[in-house]
């Protein structure tokens, strides 16, 4: 009986989609290519060429080279580095740092 049980048990993990074992409260790092830029919403196509969007808000902090700078400076084709947390259907954007900047 017991094996059984743990029989059932094991399909059932198994059975189970992987997105269902993603959960809020992880950071997710994204390294990738700035692709789309609609409002608050980021697109990238990361170095595993999956394309993924991010919210970002108030709280997010954009810096390049180590310095703050503002929201307007995410530019399409620009390499960029996103750490992300999810939030219900939403990857939100906690820090995202900018390649540096051309000479």
């Amino acid at each position: 009986m017991k094996q059984w049980l743990m029989l059932v048990a094991v399909a059932l993990v198994l059975a189970m989609p992987v997105n269902s074992f993603a959960h809020e409260g992880h950071v997710h790092k994204m390294l990738g290519t700035v692709t789309k830029i609609e409002g608050q919403h980021v697109t990238l196509k990361t170095t595993a060429g999956k394309n993924e969007m991010v919210m970002l808000d108030a709280k997010t902090s954009i810096t390049q080279g180590g310095k703050k700078v503002e929201a307007s400076a995410l530019k399409v084709g620009q390499r960029i580095s996103v750490d992300a947390m999810q939030e219900k259907d939403m990857m939100m954007a906690q820090a995202i740092k900018l390649a540096a900047a051309k000479k």
